[in-house]
């Protein structure tokens, strides 16, 4: 890709950083991080994966924070293109996965617009990892065969996500950028057909040490988990009732016990 740009010896890397635990960070990511001369990232991007840097590279922190100020898209463009046309090599460390609600998209148009060379690198997205970290499978033979992941940070105003009555019903529903939204995100679900007893699960700091669950239903989750803050991962649908079974992470892991009748053996396969 761009393989005639005239600043050849410049190039971005975007990196999914995954989750939050750094051990769930690609091997290919790693290894562009040690040899980076730039490090552009995120708030989300766990700082320990700094420790993977090389001793003289250059950190610039662009995280982005609720009601707070912070970094704008634009500027960030600026500091890959300026960056890179210095001809350094650049790793913009992205929490999850660049491509998933993360603006690399974005960020790749704005290094074609200047002829700048970049490879993108998949990582892990919370989507993905929350779930897993909780227990909670996102497809199960029997009972869920899709699952379907949006974004509920733009659930507001003129935004308000019109085609929710088209997703309603996926078998699986992940909500990411929702924990400010979740109590009118549980009732539009409703409101287009989702059953109040659907169950729910909200999902605070997947894969770190601290990480919380609060499993509920459509009509009670917002009271439940008032008290979660972001970053969180909503999870919808009925295989969230096997967290108490399958559960597996830190405090929260489920006890074993040699005589437990194998949940899975409750549904058709």
């Amino acid at each position: 890709m761009n393989q005639h740009s005239p600043y050849a010896n410049g190039k971005v890397y975007l990196i999914g950083a995954g989750p939050g635990d750094p051990d769930l960070i690609t091997v290919r990511g790693a290894n562009i991080l040690e040899q980076a001369e730039v490090i552009v990232y995120d708030r989300l991007a766990n700082p320990e994966l700094l420790a993977l840097t090389g001793e003289h590279s250059e950190h610039i922190y662009v995280g982005k924070q609720p009601d707070k100020p912070s970094v704008s898209q634009q500027q960030i463009n600026h500091i890959l293109i300026s960056k890179a046309k210095e001809g350094k090599t650049v790793a913009r460390l992205k929490g999850g996965d660049a491509f998933v609600f993360g603006r690399g998209g974005e960020e790749c148009e704005a290094l074609r617009s200047e002829d700048i060379s970049y490879e993108v690198v998949p990582g892990i997205s919370s989507a993905l990892a929350a779930p897993v970290y909780a227990g909670i499978p996102l497809t199960h033979r029997g009972v869920a065969r899709s699952f379907t992941v949006v974004t509920g940070h733009t659930l507001a105003g003129s935004d308000n996500f019109q085609n929710w009555q088209h997703i309603v019903h996926a078998d699986t529903l992940v909500v990411l950028m929702g924990v400010r939204k979740m109590a009118a995100i549980a009732d539009l679900l409703v409101k287009y057909g989702r059953k109040e007893d659907t169950p729910v699960a909200v999902i605070q700091k997947a894969t770190y040490e601290s990480q919380q669950t609060v499993v509920a239903t459509l009509g009670t989750i917002a009271e439940e988990a008032a008290h979660i803050k972001s970053p969180a991962t909503i999870v919808v649908g009925e295989l969230v009732s096997f967290s108490n079974d399958l559960s597996w992470f830190g405090d929260n892991a489920a006890t074993q016990q040699a005589d437990a009748r194998p949940v899975l053996t409750n549904f058709a396969v």
